[in-house]
């Protein structure tokens, strides 16, 4: 049924609408000093803006999973579309905070269109194994994506071109993935019973779906969190802050390359609890190291966070195959839009520390440098709890290690 499709295309398209929302991500992320000194934007404003493009991720990936079968994945790519462009221009041109916030809420939703789309068209495409390769070769481009915009960023900020210039490089691979995907037809599902929205409904109330819900909220904003402010967060440690966050998404592209022979060494289960424990790691050695020693840390995070979205995507594709589009839509909307409602929070986060230093006698770089450390300290607490349940997810799936290794179809 999904042997005449263009698969090479397809997949390739899909690479490079994920390296157009790792792109949002990166450069915004390089260019969130600039914004908030031109308009005059506090920390909490600024997690404000960052959470729209959270929050219109997990929008259109809910709406995208529902709509799936009826609607079909080449219109919610054409949406998608549409939606990074408007965002882009938008931000482009915006005139303050609310502009920002409005062009950011495109830009997620375009994000999540992406999402909604290319992941379950993947899984259609390719099984076992394979399936699980493929899908970390596909999340290996929004790593990919915000190293190639970090440095892009990095560059562009060193030869004094404004951040208007920035955004416009994101409209590269928009165009590029419009291109890919005109005139291609889409797989059909592979998985009997999957199209059925009352059969994916049902799904999503099983033991393991539900469990993989509350995980991927921890999951999302334990990668997502650091990176987002971390040129805020690590400005004043002694190291290139765009620098460390290029690294970390380097290491975490070359990981999922490589991901096909790890899941199937580790298991699902492994590969998550091992993840736990590494960014954990990470993220507390971020909040005690200063200078070089940063960049060592990096790769110890990277390999952390590297396989949680990918593998947890498949996790639900291999453990509760009948949840379909819609599963795999909702299991990555819960760890957008938790990462949506943390956003204003660490910025407060910010705020708060900034304040506490400040009243400690602390002022410029030691200032924001305590407070990125405060700031990192409380999001360490994320991986930990994680550590815990991905260890009862462990001994609990113990007897259900023949689906982390059917044949590689």
């Amino acid at each position: 049924m999904n042997e005449n499709i263009n698969k090479s295309a397809l997949f390739n398209g899909s690479c490079f609408a994920l390296i157009t929302t790792a792109f949002t991500f990166s450069i915004r992320a390089g260019i969130l000093p600039e914004l908030g000194e031109e308009f005059g934007l506090s920390a909490t404003q600024l997690g404000f803006i960052n959470s729209m493009w959270f929050l219109g991720f997990p929008i259109s990936m809910i709406i995208g999973g529902i709509v799936y079968h009826s609607f079909g994945p080449k219109n919610i790519m054409r949406v998608a579309f549409v939606a990074h462009t408007l965002g882009i221009l938008l931000t482009i041109y915006a005139g303050g905070y609310t502009t920002l916030l409005i062009s950011t809420l495109f830009i997620g939703f375009g994000n999540g269109c992406t999402e909604a789309a290319c992941n379950p068209m993947i899984a259609d495409m390719y099984s076992g194994v394979k399936m699980n390769k493929m899908l970390n070769r596909f999340h290996m481009w929004f790593p990919g994506g915000i190293m190639i915009g970090a440095l892009i960023s990095t560059f562009m900020t060193g030869l004094n071109l404004g951040w208007e210039a920035q955004m416009w490089i994101t409209m590269v691979p928009t165009v590029i993935y419009a291109y890919l995907f005109f005139g291609k037809a889409f797989p059909k599902a592979k998985v009997e019973g999957s199209t059925s929205l009352l059969n994916n409904f049902k799904a999503l109330f099983s033991p393991v779906f539900l469990f993989l819900f509350v995980c991927m909220a921890l999951t999302a904003i334990s990668e997502f969190g650091p990176q987002q402010w971390v040129n805020i967060i690590l400005a004043n440690s002694g190291a290139n802050a765009m620098i460390i966050l290029a690294l970390t998404t380097g290491v975490m592209a070359v990981a999922r390359f490589f991901a096909g022979p790890v899941v199937a060494k580790l298991g699902q289960t492994g590969v998550l609890l091992l993840g736990a424990i590494l960014a954990t790691i990470g993220i507390y050695l971020f909040s005690i190291v200063t200078g070089p020693a940063a960049y060592f840390v990096a790769v110890i995070f990277a390999l952390g966070v590297a396989y949680f979205w990918p593998v947890m995507v498949g996790a639900v594709a291999q453990r509760v195959p009948l949840s379909g589009a819609l599963g795999l839509s909702i299991i990555g909307g819960v760890g957008m839009f938790s990462t949506a409602i943390f956003q204003s929070i660490i910025g407060g986060w910010i705020d708060s520390a900034r304040a506490e230093s400040s009243a400690e006698g602390l002022t410029g770089d030691a200032l924001e440098l305590a407070a990125g450390q405060a700031t990192l300290q409380n999001m360490a607490f994320f991986p930990i709890i994680l550590i815990v349940l991905f260890t009862i997810f462990f001994f609990w799936q113990k007897n259900s290690k023949k689906t982390d290794a059917v044949s590689p179809v």
